[in-house]
């Protein structure tokens, strides 16, 4: 097993607030395949490839790792309530 990166590991020991979790819910992918996407609708295997080959920079990329880290541990389904209505 790959022992998880110092930029994940960080972004794991951050004190993340209530606000964050409403981020995921709102924030959309910016960019690439799945631009306009919410980020806790990400796919996994969209997550895991950026876990390998690095987050972006910033509050973006700390969102993603923590989404990552929602998804593999299944509380992901907590944070789906929290989305706007279209």
């Amino acid at each position: 097993m790959k022992p998880q990166s110092s930029y994940l590991r960080s972004c794991i020991e951050k004190q993340y607030k209530k606000e964050d979790l409403i981020k995921l819910a709102e924030w959309k992918m910016p960019f690439g395949r799945f631009s306009g996407m919410s980020l806790i609708d990400l796919p996994d295997e969209y997550l895991f490839w950026f876990q390998k080959n690095g987050f972006p920079e910033g509050e973006l990329g700390e969102l993603m790792a923590f989404c990552l880290e929602l998804k593999i541990e299944g509380l992901d389904l907590l944070i789906k309530p929290l989305k706007p209505k279209p």
